[in-house]
């Protein structure tokens, strides 16, 4: 949650009669970062001082450097979401899934999307880790419009899923909830699309239950390197820690940098609202420590080790400008240039998984779906439908 400024005053407790105390502001109150320069100067401190307000507005204003584009006082407004994203609309309805696990009844949000002339077909849609079922509208769009039933969960903890605050997260446990998932709706084999993180889960799933596994498409998906052997371990509370500092334009800049190469459009700009609203919002400590679990999970269980144990037929779509890589951030430096190399890294995994057809996708990162729409689901398609 952003930073918000507070004020000399007068401390009012018994014995501190006249002495200057720090008085921190209202919960609600407008973070510092979107005012005017030189506007939180007004108020306690104007009083105390009010020939240098004036003085020191100028000063900051005329020191004023605008932020990058979709950054700052300019980005558009994120408003506070709760866990849950009460009122937060996706593309389309949203039903929920129950499953008992870890001694505790948990809700599994998830859109089932139906073609008007169905093909006979289902995919299913397994969301990264920044993200959740919704950043796929466009893909339920095309598989819709191709025939396909449409299958997209939010995973335990993402998403308009529950998010226990004491639960053992397992790329095993989400794909028993998955499957749960497909029993429930009679669904018997399906394709399975993973991105980033979903692409992990896609791999452990289709391990545990090739049967159940048509095809098997896996976009930029993390996992392709073992981090543990490169990276220090960071344990739960220090991730925890650190995802409390998160902040809607902090979350945008990771994402400029991370994903997009510096740039940012506005078509990007629905990626950060739930993160974003999470870090403004009344849940912001249990989602802090829900993406600490995670995290956790995605660094200590790769799936690396076991590619060539797939045996369905598997597609992977590459964005060669991607860089990804858990922990880089905390790496020491002789390592974090060789980490998230993904043209390595896709070619090596394509040589790993019998069978598997690469897709290169030159000059995209981390988000193809988003960046390059139609090279995308032109390779996806035609994956999906062939024999």
């Amino acid at each position: 949650m952003p930073r918000v400024a507070g004020a000399m005053q007068r401390d009012a407790r018994p014995g501190r009669t006249g002495a200057l105390a720090f008085v921190r502001p209202p919960r609600d109150m407008v973070p510092l970062a979107r005012r005017a320069p030189g506007r939180h100067l007004r108020g306690p401190m104007t009083r105390l001082f009010p020939t240098a307000a004036p003085l020191l507005s100028l000063v900051l204003a005329c020191a004023h450097v605008p932020p990058p584009e979709g950054s700052g006082p300019h980005a558009p407004a994120i408003r506070p979401l709760d866990a849950r994203l009460s009122g937060f609309a996706y593309p389309h309805p949203v039903k929920l899934h129950t499953v008992v696990d870890q001694q505790q009844e948990l809700q599994l949000a998830y859109m089932d999307v139906h073609p008007s002339v169905p093909n006979g077909q289902t995919v299913l849609l397994l969301h990264g880790k920044n993200f959740s079922g919704a950043y796929w509208a466009r893909t339920i769009e095309s598989l819709q419009a191709a025939g396909y039933r449409v299958v997209v969960p939010d995973q335990i903890g993402f998403g308009k899923s529950s998010k226990p605050a004491h639960f053992q997260y397992t790329f095993h446990a989400l794909a028993a909830h998955t499957l749960s998932l497909l029993d429930a709706l009679d669904v018997e084999r399906v394709s399975v699309v993973g991105h980033s993180m979903g692409g992990m889960l896609g791999t452990r799933l289709t391990l545990l239950a090739p049967e159940r596994v048509r095809r098997l498409a896996l976009v930029n998906p993390i996992g392709l390197e073992d981090w543990q052997r490169h990276v220090p371990y960071r344990p739960v509370q220090a991730q925890y820690e650190s995802e409390l500092k998160s902040t809607p334009d902090s979350i945008r800049d990771y994402m400029r940098e991370a994903y997009f190469a510096g740039t940012w459009k506005p078509a990007y700009e629905p990626l950060v609202e739930i993160l974003g609203g999470w870090a403004l919002g009344p849940d912001r400590e249990r989602i802090a420590w829900t993406a600490a679990l995670t995290s956790d999970m995605v660094f200590t269980q790769p799936v690396v080790h076991d590619l060539d144990q797939l045996h369905v037929p598997t597609l992977l779509i590459i964005g060669q400008r991607d860089r990804t890589a858990i922990g880089r951030a905390w790496a020491p430096d002789e390592v974090k240039d060789h980490l998230g190399d993904y043209v390595t890294l896709g070619r090596r995994a394509a040589t790993s998984i019998p069978g598997a057809r690469l897709v290169e996708l030159e000059g995209v990162g981390h988000m193809p779906q988003v960046e390059a729409f139609d090279a995308y689901a032109a390779a996806l398609l035609g994956f999906l439908g062939g024999d």
